[in-house]
Formats: C-alpha cells, structure tokens, sequence
C-alpha cells in the first residue's frame, strides 16, 4: 500500500505535531464488538470472572483496532500503541523473528517427508531453493540502505514502489526459469507457490524494514513470527487434508498474502509516521545505490545453490531432500553467527571511524572468526555424537550412509559464516567492490567444479563441490580484508 506521507513527527500525545485518532460522535464498529462480546458472555452464564487467554485478547484488540481504524477510513491516521528503544525487546524478538524464519524451510521439508514421501518433499525443497534464490532479486539488497536511512533521504513511498517493481521482475524471472526449465503439472503448481510465498515475504520486508528504521525492530521480529508460524499451520493442515503438495504450497502463499495485509502492513502504518509524497527519482536512486549489495547477495545465493541445480539435472528429485536435510544444520551456524554480530555493525563502523581504534577493531574480526570456528568444531563433534542418528529420526529415513557429506557440509557452513562476516566487515570498511570480484570468481569456480564433480561423483560430488567453493571463497574474501585493512578507505 504506497501512502502519502508527511515529514517525520514525534508520535507523543503531547507533541504538537502529533498523531491523533479522530474522535467520533458515535460509536465505532469495534466499540459494538466489544458490547456484543460482554452481552454474548452474560447471557451464557458462565462465571463473571473468567478471562479469555491471553492469545484472544490479544487477538481481539488487534482485530478491534483495525476494524476501527478501517471505519475511521485510514490506517495510517492512527495513534502509535508501542513504544520505540528497547534494545532488549529488539533483540529477543529480532532473534525470534529470524530464528523462525530461518527454521521454517526445514520443518516444512521435514512435515513434506512424512506426510507426502522423499520424492515429492524432494520437489518441495527444489522449488523453495529456487524461490529462496529469486528473494534475492526481490529484496535487492535494500533492508540496510533504507533502515541507515536515518533522515530519510528516500521517503518510505519510494522504497514501496521499488519493493512493488522489484518483486514483479522477481515473479517475472521465477515464470521464466520455469518455462525454460520445462516444469509442468505438479512441480509448476509447487513453484507458483513457493515463488509466491517468498514474493510476498519480500514485499513484508520493506515494512518491517520501516519499523527497523523508526526504532521499532521488535515489532518486524512479530511480524515475522505471525507469519511464518500461520505459515508453518496451515501447509500442515492442509498437507494433511488433501495429501498433495501443490495445494499445500498454493495455501502457504495465500496464508503469507492474509498475514501481509491483516498484520503487517497495517502494524506499520498505525506504528509509523506518515511519509513525504515520493517521487519517481528516488526510486530509480535506490535501484541504482543498492546494486553492489544486491550484486554480491545474489551472488552468493547462488553459489550455494549451484550444486543444486546441477544435481537436479542429473539426480532424481530424492537426492534434493538429503542435501537439503544435511545442509540446513550448516547454515544454522551462519544463522547464529550472524546473530551474534549483526546487532554491533554500527558499533564495529564507530569503532573503525575512530583511527585511534584501528587494533582493537582487528582484535574483534579475530575473535568473531575464531569463535565461528570453535562453533563449527562443536557442531561437528555433536554431529559425529548424536547428529546422524537424529537426523534419521526426524526425517524417517537412513542417513548413516551420508556421514561424511554431513561432516563435509558443517564445515562448509563454518566457512559460510565466516563469508558472510567478512564480507560485512569488508562493507563496513566501504570496499565491498573487493567482495564482489571475489564472488564473481567463486561463481565460476563452483558452477565448472559442480558439472565435473556431480557427473563423476554423483550427490557426493555436489557436496564437494559446496564444500570445494567455500574453502576458496573464504580464502578469496580473507586476501580481500587484508588488502582492504592495508589500504584503507577513510569515510
């Protein structure tokens, strides 16, 4: 919803620019909900004193507030409920948010397995690997550009308009790679699901992004756990209703497109202030400024899935599933490396603009590299202990004969992780054009290794081939920051 907004205002009721509710002579339609809800529990003849849960009232006075704000006909006229800088908030909920959202892949695979058989959840995570990499282009790397955009240099109508015409050319390419690919019936039904899921958790982005930016991030990190758990029930139930996973997935982009506009985009615009009108020049700004992030991300996306594509060329879809299953415990450490750091980004480029702390900026870059490899060494020996054995339990099948391409993929999700903090580090040193040459060699390096290896060695050989990209990827970035911190670029 693009919303003409006015120059940013205190939302406090004593300021004098401050948002006010409109009042009304009579009663609004959620003041008769409430009404009707008491006289409905007064004449059941239940106990006075009982209390809905917590959950239903919550609910209720979410629903009485955008049925009200409806009636008033603007959302964003509204008065702001909650309260900005609470760090603390703001980081359990982020995590929260980003934990679900980075789990809820894996569990749909896993509930596709049981209910639906490895050939089928094979398809399944084929397509969502497509529709994860196809994000990229959605996203375009905007999410640190517009919450750095303290001043609002670009109004927040420019960033939806961009995020609209970004997520088009994202469903554009998605429709294409279909096509050229040749998927019909079942598999083009999954993809038009998963492309859609993932469009629309793209355009939720730059809502979220917009609470991020007003110092509201635990309320992005709500966000994302409504959706993904309204997400997470209802592909369930109707997996478990029709038995067919095209439907499921058609329900999952429907449930994500309900909780877009009952939840997300109204929780922004009642919890932010309007913006200024946009104009088309700031739109075609952001495409042009972001286009080195997006770049290196997409970059990135899709040097992990190279071996992927290539496998499904070569392998049936069943062989998708246990890479899949063996590669999300990787990249659950790069997740919760990333949790660790990414909160301190600010403090790091304080820290780097003061010369004066250039070793202890050094000192940190060790520590958070040396502490992501003693992680994936923990990882690896809980792996070797119990990991094999519970991974065959939770996805029903045999996974001892994949021990070793598990240990391989933890590894390289140790590297991963220390990819990804490099290059972010290499960004805060304003030199990611360093990065980005690094990424386009590794491109090429996994995508000749990827046809050689799969052909030669089968799954195995995708997995070296994951493994082989990382291993020089990471060297590649760790020359890069060297260079980077030998030369300098003052800000």
């Amino acid at each position: 919803m693009i919303t003409n907004k006015e120059p940013f205002m205190n939302n406090s009721p004593n300021h004098k620019g401050a948002r006010r509710t409109p009042q009304k002579k009579e009663p609004s339609p959620a003041s008769a909900l409430r009404e009707v809800r008491k006289n409905a529990s007064q004449t059941t003849g239940g106990p006075k004193n009982d209390r809905p849960s917590f959950i239903r009232r919550l609910v209720d006075h979410w629903w009485d507030r955008l049925i009200g704000a409806v009636y008033s006909g603007s959302l964003a006229d509204q008065t702001a409920q909650y309260s900005a800088h609470h760090a603390k908030r703001d980081y359990l909920f982020n995590s929260l948010g980003m934990g679900v959202w980075g789990a809820l892949f894996p569990i749909l695979t896993v509930i596709a397995t049981h209910l639906a058989g490895a050939e089928q959840a094979g398809m399944f995570a084929m397509a969502f690997v497509i529709a994860n990499l196809l994000q990229f282009i959605g996203n375009y790397g905007v999410r640190t550009f517009q919450v750095s955009d303290i001043d609002e240099m670009d109004s927040f109508g420019a960033y939806q308009v961009h995020r609209v015409i970004a997520c088009a050319l994202m469903v554009l390419v998605g429709y294409l790679y279909c096509m050229i690919r040749g998927y019909a019936d079942e598999m083009l039904l999954i993809c038009a699901g998963t492309f859609a899921f993932r469009a629309i958790d793209a355009v939720a982005d730059v809502y979220e992004g917009r609470l991020q930016q007003l110092d509201k991030l635990y309320l992005s990190g709500i966000s994302q756990i409504v959706r993904c758990a309204s997400v997470l029930v209802v592909f369930t139930l109707a997996l478990i209703i029709t038995q067919s996973i095209p439907l499921a997935s058609i329900a999952m982009a429907v449930t994500s497109l309900l909780t877009l506009l009952a939840v997300t985009i109204p929780l922004t615009l009642f919890e932010t202030p309007r913006s200024r009108k946009w104009d088309f020049g700031e739109v075609i700004e952001i495409f042009r400024e972001c286009f080195p992030a997006f770049i290196a991300q997409f970059l990135f996306a899709l040097i992990e899935a190279i071996p992927k594509f290539v496998m499904e060329g070569s392998l049936s879809y069943d062989n998708q599933l246990y890479f899949n299953a063996i590669y999300f415990p990787a990249q659950g450490i790069l997740i919760t490396v990333s949790l660790v750091y990414k909160p301190q980004l600010v403090r790091l480029a304080n820290i780097w603009s003061n010369p004066n702390h250039r070793k202890r900026f050094d000192l940190i870059v060790i520590a958070v590299l040396a502490g992501t490899a003693i992680y994936t060494v923990g990882n690896l020996l809980v792996t070797a202990w119990i990991g094999i054995p519970l991974t065959s339990l939770i996805y029903g099948l045999d996974f001892e004969p994949y021990r070793q391409a598990q240990y391989l993929m933890i590894v390289a999700g140790g590297m991963s992780a220390a990819i990804d903090f490099l290059y972010q580090i290499i960004t805060v040193l304003r030199q990611q054009e360093k990065a980005t040459s690094a990424y386009g060699i590794a491109f090429a390096f996994v995508t000749l290794a990827s046809f050689a290896l799969v052909n030669v060695m089968g799954f195995d050989g995708a997995v070296w081939a994951y493994f082989s990209v990382m291993a020089v990827l990471l060297v590649l970035l760790v020359i890069q920051y060297v260079r980077a911190r030998l030369h300098p670029r003052e800000y």
